[in-house]
């Protein structure tokens, strides 16, 4: 682990990051130029000593899992990435891994999307990233710990989102999760962050268990969601999928037609995130 440069690389990348390039206000007192530790570690779900740390050299080797969202709080494209992994004494992630990492241009979209909630998925199904409608829509996601910051882990074994639906709703959306991950596992068969996933859900979770057994697979599909929300009440929003091909991402948006009741809570929502 070569401590004093990579110490140099985040210090750089930071300073290049301009806060209102992270949806952060820009204020009037900040003596540097980019982002202080304090939002470096906000972004990456850090704490603010353990940047220090880093900054300064000193600390323990960082773990993939940190290397990851530090390198994401970033904005560091593959190859700054594979860097950092490469002087924290760690290897970079290898081809036919999942990619956990999200591209500046896709994160300044999703910063764009400011009427609309949208979020960031894994092929796995893990949140990336979301805007400040999802926090307001689903909760933040990036105040759980790592591994449950996924849409299927919560689906089955967590309280997460509460959908609150037909049971056919219900019962559909469970089926293309578990899809998915069968889709996830035939594409990344080497994933060990995917096997260890599937083998905690067919262990916890017996309705997780015997859908995996009817061997079906699928990928995301736009679709309606109905939500319960604690100060809106039960929200029935479109849910569209866009798939990102490189990387196998989804962003997903949350939308409701013209006048409709959906809207008008889209448009509350929308008054208190911006207040």
């Amino acid at each position: 682990m070569d401590r004093i440069e990579l110490a140099r690389v985040i210090k750089a990348a930071r300073a290049r990051i301009a806060p209102e390039d992270v949806g952060l206000p820009a204020g009037t007192r900040r003596r540097v130029a980019g982002l202080r530790r304090e939002e470096v570690a906000q972004l990456a779900g850090l704490s603010v000593e353990y940047v220090v740390r880093l900054e300064q050299g000193r600390g323990p080797q960082p773990s993939d899992q940190v290397l990851t969202a530090l390198t994401r709080a970033l904005r560091l494209e593959r190859d700054e990435c594979e860097q950092v992994f490469r002087l924290a004494g760690s290897s970079p992630p290898l081809p036919g891994r999942i990619e956990m990492s999200i591209r500046p241009s896709m994160l300044r979209l999703l910063e764009r999307l400011r009427d609309l909630p949208a979020l960031v998925l894994s092929a796995k199904g893990d949140v990336l990233a979301q805007n400040s409608m999802a926090c307001a829509l689903l909760g933040d996601f990036m105040r759980w710990p790592a591994e449950e910051r996924n849409i299927v882990w919560q689906r089955f074994l967590g309280s997460g989102v509460t959908h609150v639906s037909s049971p056919e709703e219900v019962e559909t959306t469970a089926q293309q999760y578990v899809g998915w991950l069968r889709t996830a596992r035939s594409r990344y068969p080497d994933d060990p962050d995917l096997r260890s996933l599937i083998e905690n859900l067919l262990n916890r979770s017996e309705q997780f268990w015997s859908m995996w057994e009817e061997g079906r697979s699928t990928t995301s599909r736009s679709m309606r969601k109905t939500i319960e929300h604690p100060d809106l009440g039960t929200l029935s929003l479109d849910c569209d999928t866009l798939l990102l091909p490189d990387t196998e991402q989804t962003m997903i948006v949350f939308s409701a037609a013209p006048n409709s009741p959906g809207e008008a809570a889209l448009d509350t929502l929308r008054a208190t995130v911006s207040v």
